[in-house]
């Protein structure tokens, strides 16, 4: 709902029946919310009130504030999605208005809404993938394995311009295999962005080895050359250099390679690059995930192309990628009765869903298209809210907008930042806080950690202040523009009640 929309439903106890059923007609949404002198809510009005009222004969010169008495049904900001319609349908009511701590009128709640939430990265599936599918239960293969996953594999590995892939059940397998490929031990240490999802480093505990996290820069939100300079120095100094560096490429764009790879390559540390969120994007005319030594890509369902679950490790080396796949599937000997001499796992990707993936793939371009016109629909729309800070997309780079993000400029950004995402959410509207760094996670409580700069934690900066926003590449233009109205309006409000206070 526009702030214009919000203010035509407000009227005063001293307003006519006549005038307020013409509002009601005006404004069609069922509902006027009736404010004493102080602005706090008096009473909300119904169609159903007013038609009541003038069937009862009382005269339409009656004032509003002269029907019976009848306490609202409000909620107060904290409320959620569920809560307000559980109330909904307790009262047996379509709309509820929602009370600030001065018990005035900030927002109005419609079940219509609440019925069609609009998700943060909902999968987006085509006509494409049917094919495969159909082709995978035609000929019977469903177990993992077949010629769909060496399609898939062939076909995304052509797509990024390297030689090898192996089809894996998840980014975070595919990571995993990455790290023991690269000779990540127990003991060992691995240097990983700090600003990413936890499956970025849960396989530095798989291997036992520890992670120290890296703070991003503020150009592209992704990792710091000069934190990685000077945790690189610290290592040296103390004679314990990292096995790896996972860099993380993070909402869909790259990160600085030209700043970052050669550090790593002086200290002879390979690169294990998580493109997970990243497909699609280029870094100076190169596939994002065609610069470490080995890349992992994600499939997850709120992937930019999915296969429900599923990943890919890619690289250049053969024989890397070759005894990936090896690992993958219980480190099987090339034996006639099953030998093993080794640990592995069971990774690999099913036929069925690598049918998916080869689907998907068909449409990858169109889907980074439409991904990238919603994060411009958003900017223009909002463009005259200077508090509101986009993601940026430094020179060479080109984001995929997997997600978009923005950060809040400003004091108490943290806090406005929240009231934003409560506010959409109470219209079942999905927002997310940037990823929490992983350094501030419990699960890493007293990880070593190096910041961008001396008391510069762009990281947690990030985190505080940063939100991000349904991004699908299936939403509709109507969806779009439900968003961009309540987060103008919860935006206003934020930015109202941090200059109030």
């Amino acid at each position: 709902m526009k702030p214009e929309e919000f203010q035509a439903l407000c009227v005063p106890p001293e307003c006519t029946l006549h005038a307020a059923l013409a509002r009601m007609n005006q404004v069609a949404r069922g509902i006027l919310l009736v404010l004493g002198p102080d602005g706090r809510l008096v009473r909300t009005l119904t169609d159903g009130d007013l038609r009541r009222a003038l069937l009862g004969h009382l005269a339409e010169t009656s004032p509003v504030s002269s029907l019976p008495a009848q306490p609202p049904v409000t909620v107060s900001e904290a409320a959620t999605a569920a809560g307000v319609l559980a109330l909904m349908d307790r009262h047996l009511i379509d709309h509820v208005p929602v009370l600030n701590a001065a018990g005035e009128p900030v927002d109005v709640i419609f079940r219509r809404e609440l019925s069609q939430r609009i998700w943060l990265s909902s999968p987006h599936l085509g006509e494409e993938e049917t094919a495969f599918v159909e082709d995978a239960f035609k000929t019977n293969w469903i177990a993992p394995l077949g010629p769909h996953v060496d399609g898939f594999e062939r076909e995304l590995a052509a797509h990024v311009g390297l030689g090898h892939a192996a089809a894996v059940s998840s980014g975070t397998a595919a990571l995993h295999l990455g790290l023991l490929l690269l000779g990540v031990k127990p003991g060992d240490t691995v240097f990983c962005s700090s600003l990413t999802f936890v499956g970025s480093c849960n396989p530095i505990l798989y291997c036992g080895a520890q992670p120290v996290f890296i703070d991003s820069e503020p150009q592209s939100w992704n990792m710091s050359p000069a934190a990685l300079e000077r945790a690189f120095d610290v290592a040296r100094r103390a004679g314990r250099m990292p096995s790896c560096v996972v860099l993380v490429n993070l909402y869909g764009q790259s990160a600085d390679m030209d700043a970052l790879l050669p550090i790593c390559e002086r200290y002879g540390v390979p690169v294990l690059e998580d493109a997970a969120e990243s497909l699609g994007a280029h870094y100076k005319g190169r596939s994002s995930g065609s610069f470490g030594k080995l890349a992992v890509y994600s499939f997850n369902g709120n992937k930019i192309i999915t296969t429900s679950g599923g990943g890919m490790l890619v690289g250049n080396d053969a024989e890397l990628i070759a005894r990936a796949r090896k690992l993958s599937t219980q480190a099987r000997e090339p034996a006639r009765h099953y030998e093993h001499t080794e640990v592995g796992f069971n990774y690999r990707m099913s036929n069925v869903l690598a049918g998916i993936g080869r689907g998907q793939l068909r449409v990858l371009e169109q889907r980074v298209q439409q991904r990238r016109r919603v994060f411009d629909i958003y900017r223009e729309a909002l463009a005259d809210l200077p508090q509101v800070q986009w993601m940026p997309e430094p020179e060479g780079m080109r984001s995929t907008r997997w997600l978009t993000c923005f950060t809040l400029a400003g004091p108490d950004a943290a806090l406005r930042a929240d009231l934003v995402m409560k506010s959409l959410e109470r219209h079942s509207i999905e927002a997310r806080p940037v990823w929490k760094p992983m350094h501030l996670q419990p699960l890493f409580k007293g990880a070593a950690y190096f910041s961008h700069g001396p008391d510069d934690d762009v990281s947690a900066r990030l985190f505080d202040a940063g939100v991000c926003l349904p991004s699908g590449s299936n939403l509709t233009d109507e969806q779009i523009g439900r968003v961009i109205d309540h987060l103008r309006r919860a935006l206003i409000l934020a930015e109202d009640r941090r200059a109030a206070a």
